[in-house]
């Protein structure tokens, strides 16, 4: 199944960055690293995964005991989709009022600044 470009929930981005950061998870494995953060039901798990493989983020395989589930795509082209979504919806698909926003912000660290300073300018050499 291909997947499709639905921007996640929170609580599947949620179990998805579970999902990325260990490469593959059986629901208990999600649960678990979960329950290290805030109270939630396995079951909850188990039906949010069976959701993210229904519309095509998640594929599971059967291990032993248990499926095995791993994305099906990689996270920063998930990232990417959505952010493109985000700035489309809220600022009519033009990326500078976003980039405005975040560089007024008053938490972002210097070292963050010289960051973006540094792949703009990067950015700018290979055009």
């Amino acid at each position: 199944m291909k997947p499709k470009t639905q921007v996640l929930t929170e609580q599947e981005l949620e179990i998805m960055k579970v999902v990325w950061s260990k490469g593959t998870a059986t629901v208990r494995d999600v649960y678990e690293e979960l329950l290290n953060r805030r109270r939630i039901a396995y079951t909850t798990v188990m039906t949010m995964m069976g959701i993210l493989e229904q519309k095509g983020h998640l594929k599971k395989s059967a291990d032993e005991r248990a499926y095995v589930y791993s994305p099906t795509q990689p996270q920063r082209e998930v990232l990417r989709t959505m952010v493109h979504d985000f700035v489309t919806r809220v600022f009519n698909g033009s990326s500078k009022p976003l980039l405005v926003h975040l560089l007024e912000d008053k938490n972002i660290s210097p070292e963050e600044l010289d960051e973006i300073t540094k792949l703009l300018q990067d950015r700018r050499r290979k055009k």
